[in-house]
This record gives structure tokens, sequence and C-alpha cells, in this order.
């Protein structure tokens, strides 16, 4: 499953720093960690069960910044099955 563009503009905005955040969105639940910075770099999508555990897909951000300290590089990466 490709990420949308609106999920990720959600996923754009800013968030506690080094923080798990939980989330329902448009019938999915929403698991993702925060970098220092309070950036979404790690996304767990899918149904979460009894355990709390998401049952879906893992994505991986990478983020690249150039010396001056702009972004050159936002890119979201299926890393495979979340269990």
């Amino acid at each position: 499953m490709k990420l949308r563009e609106h999920l990720i503009k959600k996923l754009g905005q800013s968030y506690p720093p080094s923080t798990m955040v939980d989330m329902e969105y448009k019938g999915n639940d929403l698991s993702f960690k925060t970098d220092g910075n309070g950036h979404a770099i790690l996304l767990f999508i899918g149904k979460r069960g009894p355990d709390g555990n998401i049952k879906g897909e893992r994505y991986a951000r990478t983020l690249k910044y150039d010396r001056e300290g702009q972004l050159i590089k936002d890119h979201w990466e299926l890393k495979g099955t979340a269990t």
C-alpha cells in the first residue's frame, strides 16, 4: 500500500520529540515514532489488536539535510509487514 498525500501531510506536522504517538486516521490505526526534532520517522499502519500492537505495514522515513540545514530529501519507504 502506498502512503497517500493526505497521510504524508498529516505525518509532516510537528509532534512531541522522541515519543511514540498513537492515533486513528481514516479507519486505520497509526503508531509512529518521532525523532529528537519531532518529525515522524517510523510508522506502523493497520489495525490495532487487543495487545496494543498494530498488524499491517511498517514504513521508515529518510530525512536528509545539507550543510546549511535545509531539507534536501524526505522519503517514506515500505519496510515490510508489522505484526
